[in-house]
């Protein structure tokens, strides 16, 4: 399932954000992008995100930006410089104002960018960032959790179409024993006409193998057991989804079986209908959890 979340902060001179997005993958896969010096607290991370989630594409983004100009400082000895030529000036022109403060510090020199240690600040930081991460996949974990809510209604609506197919088939199918009936007769008729003295044994043959190939009961106690084993698992609700992608070869598995078992062509066009179902099905389980 897809899903973003983003949160934000401040440490002292760093402020950093997460950005997390999720899209529909068979299995767990993560990506971290994180800046220069941060990788070591990787590990943590996936350890995470293992614990709450077990599908999907997950991209992490960790961007962290320093504020220069929090980190300015006085030059001591340039700021005793510019003093003393400011006062000096100030007693040499007559009337003119006392220097000021702000217009000293202004000056070249007087300020500057105190040199910041990346590891000092990555330690300072790590805590309120990893509070973070965990308040950002919780938004992502909801995010997901309100698209399975919507993706549950257009599965279960997906399932019943299937269960109204698979009895329209079961209709469908009462009608098989009078087409099987008039296929084991015409087989017989040829058979006979091209071998009239053919073996008993070998017309029982043909007839049970026709028998066995038109009784489709079994495909369709075994879609209606799927069915059940469907609804069942969506009302589990919890790390369902490679069970429930399992479940779905065994439906695609039963509709292929009865298409070609069918010998009528309503029953075919029903059966084609269903493994569409089917499909349709299929992809939206790739989305879940």
């Amino acid at each position: 399932m897809t899903g973003f979340a983003r949160t934000e902060g401040t440490v002292e001179t760093l402020t950093w954000a997460w950005e997390l997005r999720a899209v529909n993958g068979r299995g767990l896969e993560l990506r971290f992008r994180l800046p220069p010096g941060w990788d070591a607290l990787e590990p943590g991370y996936r350890e995470m995100v293992g614990k709450v989630l077990k599908r999907g594409n997950i991209n992490a983004n960790l961007t962290v930006r320093r504020d220069m100009e929090t980190r300015a400082s006085i030059d001591e000895a340039a700021l005793a410089n510019i003093m003393t030529l400011a006062l000096d000036l100030h007693r040499r022109i007559a009337g003119s104002p006392v220097p000021r403060a702000e217009s000293l510090l202004t000056m070249p020199g007087v300020l500057r960018q105190a040199p910041a240690d990346p590891a000092q600040e990555r330690d300072l930081a790590a805590p309120a960032v990893q509070a973070g991460f965990a308040e950002a996949l919780s938004g992502l974990v909801a995010a997901r959790a309100a698209e399975g809510a919507r993706l549950a209604a257009v599965m279960s609506s997906q399932l019943d179409d299937i269960a109204r197919l698979r009895d329209q088939a079961e209709a469908e199918a009462a009608d098989q024993p009078a087409a099987h009936q008039a296929r084991v007769m015409e087989t017989l008729r040829s058979l006979l006409r091209e071998s009239p003295s053919l073996p008993e044994e070998r017309i029982a043959q043909e007839v049970a193998l026709l028998a066995a190939r038109s009784d489709v009961r079994e495909e369709l106690d075994r879609l209606a057991a799927h069915i059940g084993a469907a609804r069942a698992l969506m009302d589990e609700g919890i790390n369902i989804g490679r069970r429930f992608d399992f479940l779905v070869q065994e439906f695609n598995r039963e509709a292929n079986t009865l298409c070609s078992k069918s010998a009528s062509v309503a029953l075919t066009n029903t059966g084609l209908r269903l493994k569409a179902t089917i499909e349709q099905l299929r992809e939206q389980v790739q989305n879940i959890e």
